[in-house]
């Protein structure tokens, strides 16, 4: 049987070879017809060309202290993206309530093997991965309702804002340079509590989403002087890289009037790509699924799309991240800075001591 996906295709190419003034495109020039040639993108993104390969490991920690502005959304959405379109992708919900992980379909019941086990546990983050069903390049770290204790259980654990860094140096370095991921998206909770901060001590680039609303800027300012602080105490080598505006509403000058003043003073940090307000992209999680396979037809599912792709052509030509600390504070996280293709752990240099990761030193309780 003939794909139907592939009978779209051939039905658009024989009307362009027929009529080279496109004028044969006017059959397909519904909003069906080119909903039904939006989804036959996406679902058959194998046969299209991959996403660029970044030239180094990038974490990227999806932060904004603001709840309800689409960190998990965008989280889960720009991880199958780029996992459907050929980058090893690995998804870490460091959320309690679980929702990437749902989004996802992965059970996060309790007692189910999850990031609480590698925080306050003794468990590998090897052994609390799970495969998820929208690509077999796609992996999940599960959250469970244990990790809302996590904070508490952490407080008198020495290098306790470094447990997240450690668990991912770890499993990275244990892996095949074949089998590391390309890209390791870390969902964080809407606080900037501890869960937030080994997030941002884990990652070297952060990513926020910013909801098309006023509402949304207020917050901005208090987080980047978090990650500021982050960077001077505990990761030098952590920076906001990307913007991402999300729940955009272009019926009204309101959503036009948070978009400009987000560009006009983040400037290229502000991906092109916008993410407009999208039943399909609320309904998708219910099914235990991404807009992607959900809808792949719908406007979310194909802004998302084109919003993973300008990520991935931002991290071709990433620069190098300084391997060096000030005194008393930690180098860049050392698996951001290391290559797909090496065998051995980096080395860090830090306050005149040389080690080995994923062994850190220097760290403060």
């Amino acid at each position: 049987m003939t794909d139907p996906g592939e009978r779209l295709r051939s039905s658009l190419a024989a009307d362009q070879a027929s009529s080279p003034s496109s004028a044969g495109m006017a059959d397909f020039d519904s909003p069906i017809a080119m909903e039904a040639m939006r989804a036959t993108r996406v679902l058959h993104a194998a046969d299209q060309e991959p996403f660029p390969a970044p030239n180094r490991i990038r974490v990227i920690t999806i932060a904004n202290q603001k709840g309800g502005v689409g960190k998990t959304t965008s989280t889960v959405n720009l991880g199958v993206a780029l996992a459907l379109y050929g980058l090893r992708t690995l998804v870490i919900d460091l959320d309690p309530q679980g929702n990437a992980s749902t989004a996802l379909g992965v059970e996060h019941t309790v007692g189910t093997p999850s990031v609480y086990d590698a925080l306050a546990g003794d468990s590998s983050l090897g052994e609390v991965v799970h495969p998820t069903t929208a690509s077999p390049k796609l992996l999940c770290v599960p959250a469970t309702i244990d990790l809302a204790g996590a904070e508490i259980e952490l407080v008198s654990v020495v290098a306790r804002e470094h447990r997240l860094r450690r668990a991912i140096e770890a499993y990275v370095h244990e892996l095949p340079p074949e089998e590391r991921p390309h890209y390791v998206l870390i969902d964080c909770p809407p606080s900037l509590g501890l869960l937030t901060l080994n997030a941002l001590v884990a990652g070297d680039e952060v990513l926020i989403p910013i909801q098309c609303e006023y509402y949304a800027l207020e917050g901005l300012g208090q987080l980047l002087n978090n990650i500021d602080l982050v960077r001077q105490h505990l990761n030098p080598g952590i920076s906001v890289r990307t913007i991402l505006l999300t729940m955009y509403d272009g019926r009204t000058k309101l959503a036009d009037q948070v978009a400009d003043e987000v560009r006009n003073h983040f400037g290229d940090l502000v991906l092109p790509a916008v993410i407009p307000r999208n039943v399909r992209v609320s309904e998708a999680p219910g099914y235990g699924q991404s807009v992607l396979t959900y809808d792949p037809g719908s406007r979310g599912s194909t802004s998302y799309v084109e919003a993973a792709r300008q990520l991935a052509e931002r991290g071709v030509d990433l620069p190098p991240l300084e391997r060096t600390g000030m005194v008393g504070v930690t180098a860049a996280p050392p698996v951001a800075g290391l290559s797909l293709g090496d065998t051995a752990a980096p080395s860090i240099s830090h306050a005149g001591e040389s080690v080995s990761s994923p062994r850190v030193s220097g760290e403060r309780s």
